[in-house]
């Protein structure tokens, strides 16, 4: 069984957990380990989908 592991955010350099079961879910699901904390992947993901191309009627 896997164990917590500590990691530093690649955008705000803080450290955070990630989990003995967010590891499990992640390997289950083919994911890679996350680089960026909770906060930091929320923004991003906020930005992304400011960013155009986001399901609204052009006709």
């Amino acid at each position: 069984m896997s164990q917590d592991k500590e990691i530093k955010c690649k955008d705000c350099g803080q450290n955070f957990i990630f989990t003995a079961g967010e590891q499990e879910f992640f390997q289950s699901r083919g994911f890679s380990e996350p680089i960026r904390c909770k906060s930091c992947r929320e923004i991003r993901k906020s930005q992304k989908n400011d960013g155009g191309y986001g399901g609204g009627n052009r006709w």
